[in-house]
């Protein structure tokens, strides 16, 4: 028992002043590593940019074909031929398509509603007598027929 109690007195003896605070001691090393990273991680990308040899915005000045072909290298003036190249055959490739007129897609959406709505009509209507009374069966036909006239008409559609 007198073991426990000395082993208890030596326990609380200790001051919490003389304890060092250890979370403030890695907050405050953590937040220095941190700029110190993205201190390194920025002199890295420009090192990068140094080891290419090519400044970035003279990239897309050849890109976008503004720079001067004569103060260029024989690589970016080829780099700046070969874009000329695939915008020429971009635009060819547009001019080529043919697309369908604007009333197109509105009908063959309102053919395919309206061949929806006759069969659901007829389902609904009482002994079958709408929307076209006396023919019977006959209305599910003229409804699939207006659905795959509109569904056909997709298949056509550039």
């Amino acid at each position: 028992m007198e073991t426990m109690l000395m082993a208890d007195e030596e326990l609380h003896e200790t001051d919490s002043n003389d304890q060092k605070d250890w979370q403030g001691e890695t907050s405050s090393e953590a937040a220095t590593d941190d700029a110190a990273k993205s201190e390194n991680a920025a002199d890295e990308t420009a090192a990068e940019d140094e080891n290419y040899g090519v400044d970035m915005e003279k990239v897309e000045a050849v890109l976008n074909a503004t720079a001067d072909k004569a103060t260029l290298t024989p690589q970016m003036q080829r780099m700046m031929s070969r874009q000329a190249e695939n915008t020429k055959r971009v635009e060819e490739t547009i001019k080529g398509t043919k697309s369908n007129p604007r009333w197109f897609v509105p009908v063959f959406c309102a053919l395919m509603i309206i061949g929806l709505i006759w069969c659901v009509v007829y389902y609904l209507s009482p002994s079958g007598s709408w929307p076209i009374p006396n023919i019977g069966a006959w209305n599910l036909a003229i409804g699939f027929a207006l659905i795959m006239i509109g569904f056909l008409m997709t298949m056509g559609w550039r």
